[in-house]
């Protein structure tokens, strides 16, 4: 999910600099929402981690 994250926000830089406003704020978004998904599955493999352990 973090590679994904990081394709689109390559997309996003990109599209920028060619002048695809759209494109650009569209992939940022999605970018945006794919690395916050990614820090919640994150924490919570880290929080099951520990549970499991105890």
């Amino acid at each position: 999910m973090l590679y994904y994250a990081l394709v689109f926000l390559i997309v996003a830089i990109i599209a920028g600099i060619l002048g695809f406003g759209g494109i650009a704020g569209a992939s940022a978004g999605i970018a945006q929402v794919l690395f916050f998904l990614f820090l919640v599955f994150l924490v919570i493999s880290l929080i099951a981690g520990l549970m499991r352990k105890t």
